[in-house]
């Protein structure tokens, strides 16, 4: 090495080896390619199956120990990708026990379960003619670059992985829906595919955005009410597990957001959940409850990224789709064209066979000495009889001819050789024309999978748009809010039972509080949490309930009087909000809540001001029908600059209002 090449600093060693790694993670290990839709362990796991398939089923152990001749990772990764390909039903046909992906349940050890091909992945995934190979890592063996299929199976089967910087998640479609878009695409139709899952359950997928970044689906469970105490979970979301969603609705019940008595799994080959309800609970509010609080409805985020000419891509499920239905036609034109080849040459052999034993040709080189003459002897026999061939005559064409043995020669029936070179014309003729007609052939390929293969694989998944659920309406209110106006605390736990009852509450409500001083703050309710000595209002907050508030408060210590009619508007959480001017010294002298606008115009007070010189009527009356309804923050109208001894609410047969200083 030179002195330049040893002079390498820790930065740039890290630099290289980390894209290297990163490099390697993307392309072999977590990102399925885009013709095959395979990761490189599971094309390893299926060349290696097609390697020792005999038509019977293998022991899992042998085929991981096959695959470790092509993938460097040991027998762990291999043997959790092959269940992984078990599990999904498309491509392994599995035998014991191989796990459950309903109720979460772990395969048994790969000693225990066998496996084999099934028909359909013989039919679509491999073809050694069109395969192209590569070295092994060790370099003793060969492996394909990426399996001939003729199938979108990556959208079918669905994947996920996790490389270096990036992730894939996309999610599995329906078989027949699949080839169908197939044949659109190859029709130049537009294209629209949406995910199915296995579990079944509904899907909203208004904006799966073709599974591209930045798009979701909501998938739901398939909740029955079987009585007014009992309902029955059949189908669960993707992802998620009967024993995992049970654990999550206990908490949910534990935590207060539901209410259930018990819950009980009876899942065999089928879900089957029945959790039963405690009296007086709406069955109807208690799955949607369910659908809020508990994973009986999840959320999942698709991200399409699939290895594209040696590189990670994003792209949509219908590009994707388009993608594999012309590698498709690809494929098959290439079949096609060897299978042109091999039938043309098989009818150039037999034609020149033909020639060779009818003509008498074999007797020319009786007088040869030389294998050089027995060649040209031939060669000088066929030349009269070639012209109709479709090639030239070579010299490994003759060597052939002279291996014909004596036998095959005295039993030559001329009419069984012209019937095979007219068979041999026949499919030449038809695969010429399935060449011309490409397109056609490809799709009469694909209906010819959903026919035979087809049955029992429609769509379990049911599409839908689901009502925006609000958890504060569904959530139990079985919490009962008390408030200590003494000490300025509110809460629902037991050290302040004994304390004035506000009202009932669940555990995801917001309290909103009004102090003396004139502030106001939105809190989420709690055991314990201090809310301001002695406040003027505490009450439960909706955001949907226009409320209407009016208030009479004083500027400062010495300042005016002024009141407001306001509403809350959008408002932050925790955080203080002034209803007055800010003055220090500022206080509320009347305050009430009205539940609507019309309420609220009805709303009158007696205005009792402090004797002063000159100052006759004392007593005067007030309508907050004078008053606009604004935002939080307006500051009032002035009543009077005098001082205030009291304010009480008007009678409702009061008159109007008094000679008051209103600006």
């Amino acid at each position: 090495m030179s002195e330049k090449e040893k002079d390498v600093t820790l930065r740039d060693m890290y630099a290289d080896y980390f894209l290297d790694y990163a490099s390697y993670v993307i392309l072999e290990r977590a990102v399925p390619h885009v013709l095959d839709g395979m990761k490189p362990v599971q094309r390893r796991i299926l060349h290696s199956l097609n390697e020792m398939d005999d038509g019977r089923y293998n022991k899992v152990a042998n085929v991981v120990g096959n695959t470790m001749k092509y993938h460097p990772h040991g027998d762990a990764s291999i043997g959790d990708a092959m269940v992984w390909l078990g599990q999904r039903d498309v491509l392994i046909d599995t035998q014991g026990n191989w796990g459950n992906t309903l109720t979460g349940d772990r395969a048994a050890a790969s000693r225990y379960i066998e496996a084999r091909l099934t028909p359909f992945a013989k039919e679509i995934t491999f073809n050694a003619k069109t395969t192209k190979w590569s070295s092994s890592y060790d370099g003793r063996n060969k492996e394909p670059v990426n399996l001939p299929m003729k199938f979108p199976l990556l959208l079918q089967q669905g994947v996920e992985g996790i490389a270096v910087g990036l992730a894939c998640k996309i999610l599995p479609h329906n078989f027949i829906e699949l080839i169908d878009g197939c044949i659109a695409a190859l029709r130049k139709q537009p294209v629209e595919i949406y995910p199915d899952f296995l579990h079944g359950g509904s899907a909203d997928v208004s904006d799966y955005r073709d599974g591209v970044r930045g798009g979701k689906i909501r998938v739901r469970a398939k909740i029955e009410i079987e009585s007014k105490k009992v309902l029955k979970i059949v189908e669960i979301p993707f992802g998620t597990t009967t024993g995992g969603l049970m654990d999550n609705i206990v908490a949910a019940n534990e935590k207060g957001k539901i209410k259930i008595a018990n819950i009980v799994d009876n899942t065999a080959a089928n879900c089957e959940i029945l959790i039963n309800l405690p009296p007086n609970i709406d069955p109807e509010n208690a799955v949607d409850a369910l659908y809020a609080f508990t994973d009986c409805e999840v959320s999942i985020s698709p991200n399409s990224c699939v290895i594209v000419d040696d590189k990670p891509q994003f792209l949509g499920a219908s590009e994707i789709l388009k993608i594999g239905a012309f590698h498709t036609k690809d494929l098959i034109q290439q079949e096609l064209e060897i299978k042109l080849g091999e039938l043309q040459e098989k009818w150039h052999f037999s034609s020149l066979e033909k020639i060779f034993i009818e003509n008498r040709i074999y007797r020319d080189i009786e007088e040869c000495e030389t294998w050089e003459a027995v060649i040209a002897a031939i060669d000088k026999g066929l030349k009269p009889h070639v012209k109709k061939l479709y090639r030239k005559v070579t010299e490994e064409d003759i060597v052939r001819l002279t291996e014909i043995r004596i036998k095959r020669i005295s039993k030559f029936d001329s009419f069984k050789a012209d019937e095979l070179i007219k068979g041999l014309e026949g499919a030449i003729e038809e695969v010429e024309k399935n060449l011309k007609n490409l397109t056609r052939y490809t799709i009469s390929y694909y209906n010819n999978l959903k026919k035979k293969f087809g049955k029992g694989r429609e769509r379990r998944t049911e599409l839908g748009e689901f009502a925006k659920l609000d958890r504060t309406q569904v959530v139990m209110s079985n919490e009962t809010l008390y408030l200590n106006a003494k000490e300025g605390f509110a809460g629902f736990g037991k050290s302040l039972s004994k304390d004035e009852v506000v009202g009932k509450c669940s555990t995801l409500d917001d309290i909103v509080t009004f102090t003396p001083e004139g502030t106001v703050k939105v809190m989420r309710v709690a055991d314990k949490l201090f809310v301001g000595k002695r406040p003027l209002h505490l009450a439960l907050f909706r955001k949907d309930e226009e409320k209407v508030y009016t208030m009479v408060y004083r500027d400062g210590r010495d300042g005016p009087i002024l009141a407001k009619r306001f509403k809350m508007g959008g408002i932050t959480r925790e955080k203080e909000y002034p209803l007055t001017k800010g003055t220090r010294g500022s206080r509320v002298l009347y305050f009430a809540v009205h539940d609507s606008e019309k309420e609220s115009s009805a709303n009158s007070v007696v205005i009792h001001l402090k004797p002063q010189l000159r100052l006759r009527q004392l007593s005067r009356v007030y309508h907050f029908s004078d008053l606009a309804i604004k935002g939080r923050g307006a500051v009032g109208n002035i009543l009077t600059k005098h001082g205030v001894d009291r304010i009480v609410r008007a009678p409702k047969d009061a008159g109007e209002s008094g000679d008051l200083e209103l600006i």
